[in-house]
């Protein structure tokens, strides 16, 4: 498989400096060697820059760097539209806020195929807010509302030519979402499968329910990996903690499970904050599971000295 890595070091929607270096911190954990090393043929494009910025003022006073962000989602629109016409493409974060574009230009490159388009995030956030209804005016909490076509982003975002159906985002991992994200969910199609379901369920069955869906429609997935999907314990470099997350065994099997399916077509991975890793142990988390992803089995893995 032709692969295109696609670098956006933005950390302006988060709340904590860092998710900047995340790019460099997948590249120097070595990501190009591990695809490389399933077959895949990569070309690492670099890291791309934001479009000219214009200058916004919002209502909400909580709401910062909105000028800065709306750039980067014009930017990252594009890129990921350009950089998808004869490759998949892997974007590394920076913080969640690039899937306000990186998503939206899916979805444009995969309408043009007439193949419905699918989303699976995975996330200890739901990322549903509202330019109004953020509290934090971090706008990283804002991609899934933003790419899904909620009101309130008119005349500061870059207009949608193709939102994202909601019955055709599923949420695995949640464990913390604010009471107006919450409201808001409770009137939406989206899936949300929260940590309490895979503790009931289990991952797989959750999981798999949700890509016979794709499988059925002759969908295509983008996968949004965020760091907190995982629990802290295996995976600390976030700035965003959230305690009961995702085990090492349960994220490779989703990982696993979805190379299986054969129905990604794009991956984010995002909120990777190298400045508050151990021995950079989190990139290489990341790392092995996107080649799990990829292709890479249980039975590749070699033992590791303690």
């Amino acid at each position: 498989m032709d692969i295109k890595l696609i670098g956006a070091p933005l950390q302006i929607g988060a709340g904590q400096l860092g998710c900047e270096m995340g790019p460099s911190a997948f590249r120097i954990a070595g990501l190009v060697r591990a695809l490389e090393d399933l077959g895949h043929q990569v070309a690492d494009v670099g890291n791309i820059a934001p479009a000219p910025m214009k200058t916004f003022d919002h209502p909400n006073p909580a709401v910062h760097h909105l000028s800065e962000t709306v750039a980067w989602t014009e930017a990252l629109m594009e890129a990921a539209y350009r950089e998808s016409t004869d490759a998949m493409p892997i974007f590394l974060g920076g913080d969640h806020a690039i899937s306000a574009g990186t998503v939206a230009g899916m979805a444009r490159r995969v309408a043009e195929s007439g193949r419905p388009f699918f989303v699976l995030w995975l996330d200890a956030h739901t990322d549903y807010h509202t330019l109004e209804t953020t509290r934090s005016g971090n706008l990283h909490g804002t991609p899934v509302a933003y790419f899904s076509g909620r009101d309130g982003f008119d005349g500061y975002f870059p207009p949608l030519p193709n939102k994202v159906l909601e019955e055709n985002i599923c949420m695995i991992g949640i464990r913390s979402v604010d009471p107006a994200e919450n409201a808001a969910l409770e009137q939406s199609r989206i899936t949300i499968n929260d940590m309490r379901a895979i503790d009931e369920h289990g991952v797989a069955v959750l999981l798999r329910k949700f890509l016979a869906r794709v499988r059925d429609a002759n969908g295509v997935l983008h996968v949004s990996l965020d760091v907190d999907f995982l629990d802290p314990a295996i995976a600390p470099a976030v700035g965003t903690t959230v305690p009961g997350g995702a085990t090492f065994r349960e994220a490779h099997l989703v990982m696993e499970m979805l190379h299986d399916s054969g129905l990604v077509g794009s991956l984010d991975l995002v909120e990777l904050n190298p400045f508050l890793d151990e021995r950079g142990r989190t990139a290489t988390l990341m790392v092995d599971l996107a080649a799990s992803l990829l292709g890479k089995r249980v039975m590749d893995r070699p033992t590791r000295a303690g």
